[in-house]
């Protein structure tokens, strides 16, 4: 197999067990996909500029103004000014985003978790590996197209 259709069998992979994740999430009210982006972000990084978080996911400021707005008067996240630069603002995790974000990612990871127990002790070590490479991969700076 040539590196091209084994970098497409990955993709269609990872983008299956993608969608079936986004599947297994509660019903309405939900926090939206941009929304998981921006918490997950703070999560991992404990605060960011709005502009540091569009460069990070790789999405313009712009388009992320509006979920700011939204967290925040949601109270998911608190914004205040820079110490360093007074006109930028940084933002941060409130607990009750931490609570949105970890009850999110616990009804998917319940059902992962029940999924894992139909594969092999070596096919779950195996992904476990993968995870680790996956995420090595998805900080991976590429050549743009």
């Amino acid at each position: 197999m040539d590196d091209l259709s084994e970098a497409a069998r990955i993709r269609r992979g990872v983008v299956r067990l993608n969608r079936r994740l986004r599947q297994e999430r509660g019903g309405e009210g939900r926090l939206t996909p941009n929304q998981l982006i921006v918490l997950g972000h703070l999560h991992r990084h404990r605060s960011a500029t709005p502009g540091e978080v569009a460069a990070a996911e790789r999405q313009r400021p712009q388009s992320l103004t509006r979920v700011f707005a939204e967290l925040e008067a949601e109270g998911l996240i608190e914004r205040e000014p820079s110490a360093v630069d007074r006109r930028q603002s940084v933002l941060t995790l409130t607990a009750e985003g931490r609570r949105a974000l970890e009850l999110d990612m616990a009804e998917r990871d319940v059902w992962l978790a029940d999924a894992l127990t139909t594969l092999s002790e070596t096919e779950r070590g195996l992904l476990k590996l993968a995870a680790a490479v996956m995420e090595r991969l998805a900080d991976t700076e590429g050549p743009s197209t």
